[in-house]
C-alpha cells in the first residue's frame, strides 16, 4: 500500500481506543463461558441464528470486503457486484438448504472431520493441512491490513503496527474462543455499518449524487464500468461471451460454491448453534445484508476512483503515490471531518480484526482436533486440547504476521485472494459435492482428486502472465482475476474427473456405512429438521431462502 497518512485528533483516537477496551472486555466475559473444548472451539452449540447470522456475514466482512472490493470497485466499477449476487448468495442459500443438514446432523466439529468420515485419513489429512495453510496465508491479509491502518493513524512503522494489531487479535481469540471471536463480529458488523455509511452518503454528496458520480465515470473514459455485464475487464477476458462463462461458471459456481458451502471459517458459525433449523438459517440470514454490503463498499471505490486524485491518476495510467488498495483509506482521509473519521478508523479496524479471527479460530480448531488429536496425541484429557487449541492460536499469530508481508506486495488484494481460493476452495468443493450425491466414489478418489485439483489450479497459476510475464513465450493469455478464474474451473474439472476415474479401479466404503454422509443413503428424516413444519415463515429457513433468492435476481436485473 501506498504512503498515506490520516489526519485524527484526539477525538478519532478516543474512540479507536474505547472500541479496543470494548473487543477486550467481550474476550474476558466470554472466558467464563469456556469450560471445555467444545466450548472454545464451537460455543457449546448454544447460540441463535440471528447471532450466527450476523457473524456468519462479519466473519466475511474484513480485508476481502472493504478493502479488496474498494479497490475493485475503483479499479473495475460495477462488475465487481458479481463477487456478492452472482458469486455470493446463491452458495450461501445452497449451503442453508442442502448441505447444512449434512454438517449439523452429523455432530461433527469441522469440515475436515466430515471429510474423514466420508473419504478416510487420506482425503481428510490433505484437506486439514491445505486449510490451515490457507487460514495463515488469508489471516495474513487481514493482518497486513489491520497494520496498515495502524502505520496510518499513528505513523508507526509496518513492523511495529503489525505486532500491536496482531496482539490485540491474539488476545480477546485466547480467552474466550469462538464465543469472543461470534459476539465480537456481532458487534463489529454494527461498527462497520456505522463507519460505511457515512462515507458514502458524503462521498455520493461531494461527487452530486447518483447522476453526478455516473456524469464523472463516463468524463474520466471509463463508462464500461458503469454496467455489470459482461464485465470484461474484470475477467481479463476480450469476448463477452467468454467473460460471462468465465464469470458465471469459475466465479459464480467453483469459487463461489467452493468457499461459501466448504470453508469452514464460514461454516464453524453455523456449527455453533443450538438447533438445526438455527444451523440451516445461519447463511440464509447473512444472505439479507450480504446482498446490500457493496452499495457500502463497491460503492465508495467507484466514487474513489473520480474524487481521490491519486486514484484517479492510476485510472489513467499514471504514477501514483498510492495503489488501488488504498481507495478506501484516500477517500475517508479526503471526505470525513474528526469524529466520523474515529469511527471510520474503528470500522476497518473492526473488519479486519473479525476477518482474522475467524481465520485464527477456524485454524485452532482444525489444527487441534484434526491434525494434532487425529495424528499426534489421541486419546488425551479435554483440557489437554483446549490447551493445544489456546497454542495453536499464538502459534497462527506468529506465521500470520509473516504471510501479511506477502500480502503487502499485491497492488490489488482480490488477486491474491480469488488464487488461493482456486488452490484451496475449487478442489474441495469438487470433492465434496461429488461425494455427497455419488455413494460409488471411493476414499482413494478423495484424496487423489484433491490433490491433483489443487496441482492444476497450481500450474494454470504459474504458467500465466502474472507469473511470467506478458512478454514471455508459452505464458497462458491470463492475468487478474480471470486468471483465478479459469485456475478454479480447471481445479475443478481436474479433480472429476480424476475422481471418477480412480473410482472405476478401486473399492467404495459399504453403502451401510454411508448413512448420513451421501444424500441417497440419509433417511429423509435426518435430512430435515422434526420442528421445521412447526416454525412461523420469518423462520423458516426455505422460505427465508426463497424470498433472498428472488431479491437477488431483482437486484442482477436492475443493476445489469
Amino acid at each position: 500500500m501506498g504512503d498515506l497518512r490520516l489526519d485524527a485528533n484526539w477525538v478519532d483516537y478516543l474512540l479507536v481506543v474505547v472500541y479496543f477496551a470494548v473487543v477486550l472486555l467481550i474476550g474476558a466475559a466470554a472466558r467464563r463461558r469456556v469450560s471445555d473444548s467444545l466450548d472454545f472451539f464451537l460455543s457449546g452449540r448454544s447460540l441463535p441464528a440471528w447471532v450466527t447470522g450476523l457473524a456468519f456475514i462479519s466473519a466475511n466482512l474484513g480485508a476481502v470486503e472493504i478493502i479488496g472490493m474498494s479497490a475493485n470497485g475503483a479499479q473495475y466499477g460495477m462488475p465487481t457486484m458479481h463477487y456478492f449476487w452472482v458469486g455470493a448468495v446463491p452458495a450461501m442459500l445452497f449451503l442453508g438448504v442442502v448441505m447444512m443438514p449434512f454438517y449439523y446432523g452429523s455432530k461433527v466439529r469441522s469440515v475436515p472431520e466430515f471429510m474423514r468420515r466420508r473419504f478416510g485419513t487420506g482425503a481428510h489429512l490433505v484437506n486439514a493441512v491445505s486449510f490451515a495453510v490457507a487460514q495463515v496465508l488469508i489471516a495474513g491479509i487481514n493482518l497486513f491490513l489491520l497494520a496498515s491502518i495502524v502505520e496510518a493513524l499513528l505513523g508507526w512503522p509496518l513492523w511495529l503496527s503489525l505486532i500491536v494489531a496482531a496482539a490485540v487479535v491474539l488476545s480477546y481469540i485466547t480467552l474466550g474462543g469462538l464465543s469472543a471471536a461470534i459476539y465480537n463480529e456481532v458487534l463489529q458488523f454494527f461498527v462497520i455499518v456505522a463507519a460505511l455509511t457515512p462515507l458514502t452518503l458524503i462521498g455520493l454528496h461531494r461527487v452530486g449524487g447518483v447522476g453526478g458520480l455516473i456524469d464523472k465515470v463516463r468524463e474520466s473514459g471509463n463508462g464500461e464500468q458503469l454496467t455489470s455485464w459482461p464485465g470484461t475487464e474484470l475477467s481479463t477476458f476480450d469476448s463477452p461471451v467468454w467473460s460471462v462463462i468465465g464469470i458465471v461458471f469459475g466465479l459464480g459456481f467453483v469459487l463461489s460454491f467452493g468457499y461459501w458451502t466448504t470453508n469452514f471459517v464460514e461454516v464453524q458459525r453455523a456449527m455453533a448453534t443450538k438447533s438445526m433449523s438455527a444451523a440451516r438459517a445461519t447463511p440464509i440470514i447473512g444472505s439479507f445484508p450480504k446482498m446490500f454490503v457493496p452499495f457500502v463498499v463497491v460503492v465508495p471505490g467507484i466514487i474513489a476512483g473520480v474524487l481521490v486524485p491519486e486514484i484517479s491518476k492510476l485510472k489513467q495510467g499514471q504514477e501514483s503515490g498510492l495503489d488501488y488498495n488504498d481507495s478506501m483509506l484516500g477517500l475517508i482521509r479526503d471526505v470525513l471531518p474528526n469524529g466520523l473519521l474515529g469511527v471510520a478508523i474503528a470500522g476497518l479496524l473492526a473488519a479486519f480484526m473479525a476477518g482474522m479471527a475467524a481465520n485464527i479460530s477456524a485454524f485452532n480448531t482444525v489444527f487441534s482436533y484434526d491434525l494434532w488429536q487425529q495424528y499426534v496425541k489421541k486419546d488425551r484429557p479435554d483440557g489437554y486440547y483446549l490447551a493445544v487449541g489456546r497454542w495453536a492460536t499464538v502459534g497462527a499469530t506468529v506465521v500470520a504476521i509473516g504471510t501479511a508481508l506477502i500480502a503487502s506486495g499485491y497492488s490489488n488484494l482480490m488477486d491474491y485472494l480469488q488464487t488461493l481460493f482456486g488452490f484451496f476452495n475449487a478442489p474441495l468443493f469438487a470433492t465434496f459435492i461429488l461425494g455427497m450425491f455419488w455413494k460409488r466414489m471411493t476414499a482413494t478418489a478423495g484424496w487423489t482428486g484433491l490433490v491433483s485439483g489443487t496441482l492444476a489450479a497450481v500450474v494454470v497459476a504459474v504458467l500465466s502472465e502474472d507469473a511470467l510475464g506478458a512478454a514471455s513465450t508459452g505464458a497462458l493469455p491470463l492475468s487478474g482475476q480471470g486468471a483465478s478464474f479459469v485456475a478454479a474451473s480447471a481445479a475443478f474439472v481436474v479433480d472429476i474427473l480424476v475422481s471418477v476415474a480412480v473410482t472405476t479401479v478401486t473399492r467404495p466404503k459399504p453403502v451401510h456405512e454411508l448413512a448420513g454422509l451421501v444424500y441417497s443413503e440419509t433417511p429423509r428424516e435426518q435430512r430435515t429438521d422434526p420442528d421445521a413444519h412447526r416454525l412461523p415463515w420469518y423462520q423458516s429457513p426455505t422460505k427465508l431462502a426463497g424470498i433472498s433468492l428472488v431479491m437477488v435476481v431483482v437486484l442482477n436485473v436492475i443493476f445489469r
